[in-house]
């Protein structure tokens, strides 16, 4: 067992090699052991929802050809807040390594912002936001004043409730889900519980945590809804389409009495 591949990786990633003795070898559930490997996993979990979330939609997107049921609102919102992190990384030069995979989160919301518009027909509209919206990030990141990054960076964890709460909205307004993925919701709901998680074992009852708790919440509901809602139609426009069949019919078949009472008359 000292050589087993799965001893390598346990210290190597997940906990101390006093930790895997504690619990391997002594079979000791030592607590400090079990809370540090707890935040190492969610941190992965975390780091595996930033790198996987987005190309799911993106991809679905693209293969349906649609953006169908997709709030342009909260995707905006919710590039707003995933531009926080990395402006204020930007602002206060870390190496990029260290900030990478939010930089490639970014790039893949700003490609759903411009997909959505594009398959609204504003493709031009999108082409002009992305080009404005790379020289907004480049002069926040370059020489946005430090009050503005460190209140930018306060309000990120709102923006992305508030996208939740919108989309949310879009899909109880609309009674499908439309285009949103199912897989990118599922994994957007595993970080933000992981976020949770993290937080309260880091600061406890805090107005941060409450907040992480409530993105939690949001995004149960939209796994809720994404569950729930399984046609991809519009309830409101079939129900409108069978009432004007309705009433064409009841229309076409009134003149046909009315035209064969006149004629009965006439007789």
């Amino acid at each position: 067992m000292a050589t087993s591949p799965v001893k390598q990786f346990l210290v190597s990633f997940l906990m101390p090699k006093k930790c895997y003795e504690e619990i391997f070898v002594n079979l000791h559930m030592h607590v400090p052991c079990l809370k540090f490997t707890l935040i190492r996993i969610l941190g992965f979990w975390i780091l595996l929802d930033t790198f996987l979330a987005q190309p799911p939609q993106l991809l679905k997107i693209l293969w349906r050809g649609s953006a169908a049921g997709l709030s342009l609102a909260s995707a905006l919102l919710q590039l707003y807040a995933f531009s926080c992190p990395v402006v204020y990384a930007m602002a206060h030069n870390f190496p990029l390594f260290a900030y990478g995979e939010r930089l490639l989160t970014l790039a893949q919301t700003a490609a759903i912002v411009f997909f959505i518009l594009h398959y609204r027909g504003d493709t031009l509209r999108g082409a002009l936001f992305l080009l404005a919206y790379s020289g907004v990030m480049f002069l926040l990141g370059s020489y946005a004043a430090a009050a503005v990054v460190s209140a930018m960076q306060a309000s990120s964890v709102a923006a992305l409730i508030g996208s939740k709460a919108l989309q949310a909205r879009t899909n109880h307004y609309n009674g499908h889900t439309g285009q949103l993925s199912a897989l990118s919701v599922l994994l957007s709901c595993a970080g933000s519980l992981g976020v949770t998680v993290m937080s309260l074992q880091e600061t406890g009852s805090s107005l941060t945590t409450l907040s992480h708790m409530l993105s939690a919440c949001l995004s149960c509901v939209l796994l809720a809804q994404v569950l729930c809602y399984t046609s991809a139609e519009t309830p409101r426009k079939r129900k409108t389409s069978r009432w004007w069949r309705t009433v064409t019919n009841t229309n076409i078949i009134r003149r046909f009495f009315l035209s064969f009472k006149k004629g009965f008359e006439a007789k």
